[in-house]
């Protein structure tokens, strides 16, 4: 294929990204310089971000085989690139008193999120794997960042075999999947599958062994169990970026796969067992959640629930579903960069552990309390309650769920969320609570005129502003459809 000027606008966020990989790594090689390294980092996400305008007026666009470029695939690349800079300013402050080298973080961050970049545009099964494992390699590294540290070295550990034994189920099921097919492209196996002949058992032993190996990186139930301890062991701005960017990325692409080959996900056994993953990650994950005194802990145990929740709507699969799962990613990452952001100016500047016992916010509020009202927003958005971003999310999942008459997974969600409400609450009263002679873990005096506290209190206005007015949101992503081009 010929590639012309408008392939490479449409690849202009990915190349900015890598391009900005590069310059960085030169910086380093020249001079050794935090400050510089996290600026340039910023930039070029930036830069990246905005360079996503010229590319909607070039979409729907076929770059390669193995990637579309549509408003679906801009959606979650400006989602992906909005994490990734919110994780990059949160890490400058904290990595300030980090006893070793510091820069490689932000090359293996901008590493990463280039693979999350590719993931969200694949159509092909080839380019899905190649996305996943650009954004997965270098977050074993991230994750053992601090690996003088024996709970992170643990949890980078952990997550690279697990992560691996994902990688090798995925695998695995897509030489099912292409033995079956005979196709690599997402749309071409939908057309195969759905052309009416008997299938037989290899297409649904090869979905169900690649959503085995996709619910591995989503942490769904009864995959879930590294989540708390390398959540609790990486350093707080990798945890951040774990939570939010890396799993939109692979969520999104989940979604697309299902949308376009819907025929993979009628199966009926298949259906069934996607159903009863997503009762299971969110009983799974709240009921673990309330025995928690760690919130980063709390907050991985929340992150599984609330995944399951997400598996809704794509068991639902039609009508708002493309929509909801939108809306609530895009109110998902907004409270868990403002959850995991409060954590880590907590934790500002590295001290060899991050702030995230409970106890070590008892009566926060009398100390800091700005951070309290921005931590007490984030708590109310992921309960789910009226006049925040997370309302909005549950609502349109349950929208998702009453439409397509799955009576049984809405009862699961407001049953999940109302377990919810109480560890939620529990943070919040933490914070408010007095006692004497309490341990004191502050965050730094000047929290709030340094970057990444300027750009918390911005992220507690967009969840507050969200649930009170969400119709800008809902306008983009009625502009952000998928498209299948058959190749």
């Amino acid at each position: 294929m010929t590639f012309t000027i408008q392939h490479f606008i449409a690849l202009l966020p990915l190349l900015i990204t890598s391009a900005t990989l590069v310059v960085v790594m030169l910086a380093v090689a020249w001079k050794r310089n935090h400050s510089m390294a996290a600026t340039l980092s910023v930039i070029g996400l930036n830069l990246a971000l905005l360079s996503i305008i010229p590319v909607l007026k070039v979409t729907p666009i076929e770059v390669t085989p193995l990637m579309v470029v549509d408003n679906f695939a801009c959606f979650y690349m400006a989602l992906i690139l909005i994490g990734a800079l919110a994780c990059t300013t949160l890490a400058h402050a904290y990595m300030e008193s980090f006893p070793g080298n510091r820069e490689e973080l932000y090359l293996l961050l901008l590493l990463s999120t280039a693979g999350g970049l590719v993931l969200v545009s694949a159509q092909n099964l080839a380019g899905l794997f190649i996305g996943l494992e650009l954004l997965s390699v270098p977050v074993y590294g991230m994750v053992a960042y601090a690996f003088f540290n024996k709970r992170t070295l643990e949890a980078g550990i952990k997550y690279t075999v697990l992560s691996a034994a994902g990688s090798a189920f995925l695998l695995f099921g897509m030489a099912l999947l292409y033995a079956e097919s005979g196709n690599l492209g997402f749309s071409a196996i939908g057309a195969s599958l759905a052309e009416g002949t008997s299938h037989g058992p290899l297409l649904a032993i090869g979905v169900g062994m690649m959503v085995v190996g996709l619910g591995f990186k989503l942490s769904l139930a009864p995959f879930h169990l590294w989540t708390p301890d390398v959540y609790e062991g990486a350093p707080a701005p990798v945890a951040t970026f774990l939570a939010t960017t890396a799993k939109v990325a692979v969520f999104a692409v989940l979604l697309r796969l299902f949308q376009i080959a819907p025929a993979a996900l009628n199966n009926g056994l298949l259906h069934d067992a996607i159903a009863v993953i997503a009762v299971a990650s969110i009983l799974i994950g709240n009921l673990l959640a309330l025995t928690q005194s760690n919130i980063k802990r709390l907050l991985g145990y929340s992150s599984i629930a609330h995944f399951g929740y997400l598996l809704i709507a794509l068991v639902a699969s039609k009508g708002l579903a493309v929509e909801a799962v939108g809306v609530y990613l895009t109110t998902y990452v907004v409270t868990t960069l403002g959850a995991f952001g409060v954590v880590t100016l907590m934790s500002t500047p590295y001290s060899g552990r991050d702030a995230d016992a409970l106890f070590e916010y008892r009566g926060l509020f009398w100390r800091r309390p700005v951070l309290t009202a921005v931590m007490t927003v984030m708590m109310l958005s992921l309960a789910g309650i009226p006049l925040t971003a997370g309302f909005i999310g549950k609502f349109y999942i349950v929208a998702t769920g009453v439409e397509s008459q799955h009576w049984w997974l809405v009862g699961a969600l407001v049953l999940g969320s109302a377990i919810g409400l109480f560890y939620y609450l529990r943070v919040m009263v933490t914070m408010f609570l007095v006692e004497p002679n309490m341990k004191r873990h502050d965050a730094p005096l000047d929290w709030a005129q340094r970057a990444g506290g300027i750009m918390l209190v911005a992220i507690a206005l967009l969840a507050f502003f969200l649930g009170v007015y969400p119709q800008p949101l809902l306008d983009i992503l009625q502009h952000s459809g998928l498209v299948a081009i058959a190749g």
